[in-house]
């Protein structure tokens, strides 16, 4: 786990009335991907439905497999691990340093390659 990974988890997210440590958050495993795990820093019912943001684990050997969002756009930012990444069947390295723009009813996907993957992941309109 690099720096920025281990700072985003073990750190708090600050609002005007609370703060809320990262690391009493679950990791919720993915709805619909085995392996991937997700922690919900910022959830709609804090911004009125119109952002969400989460901390996302890939396991090593599994991916967030192709999808789209119909009603969602999406910013992704890359955060440590290296994977392989596609959207709209274009394919790149996910390493540090990179981030995805994923238009609504885009398909896109992420799996990790050696090692674990992490991901934080914006939503417009909140996701949850």
């Amino acid at each position: 786990m690099n720096e920025t990974v281990k700072g985003l988890s073990e750190g708090k997210v600050v609002y005007i009335d609370q703060d809320l440590a990262v690391t009493e958050l679950e990791w919720h495993p993915h709805p619909s991907f085995t392996g991937v795990f997700l922690k919900h820093l910022v959830k709609g019912d804090t911004s009125d439905g119109k952002f969400s943001c989460h901390l996302i684990r890939v396991k090593d050997g599994f991916e967030i497999g192709e999808h789209v969002h119909d009603d969602k756009m999406e910013f992704i930012n890359i955060l440590g691990g290296v994977g392989q990444g596609e959207i709209a069947g274009k394919k790149f390295v996910c390493e540090l340093g990179v981030s995805m723009v994923v238009p609504e009813k885009i398909k896109h996907r992420i799996a990790a390659g050696s090692g674990d993957v992490y991901l934080l992941a914006k939503f417009i309109p909140a996701l949850l």
